[in-house]
């Protein structure tokens, strides 16, 4: 596997530094941070899912309220 070098500013390293535990590499963090992301993105688009499954059900049953309301008046159009 290849390495590379990155440049970053210092106050970039800095904050790198402070979210280090132990002997951990700056590679590590940036894999934890990475994976961390992915976990919030993946909980973000399950929330999202979630929420318009909840909308629907309501709209479904708004609908049949107003089906009903609608066959009991009769509406001319």
């Amino acid at each position: 596997m290849t390495i590379t070098t990155i440049q970053i500013h210092e106050d970039v390293k800095s904050e790198l530094d402070r979210l280090k535990e132990g002997k951990q590499t700056y590679e590590e963090i940036i894999l934890n941070m990475i994976k961390i992301i992915e976990m919030q993105k993946r909980k973000q688009k399950d929330l999202l899912i979630e929420g318009c499954k909840v909308m629907a059900k309501d709209n479904m049953r708004i609908m049949k309220d107003f089906s009903a309301v609608d066959n009991e008046l009769n509406w001319e159009y």
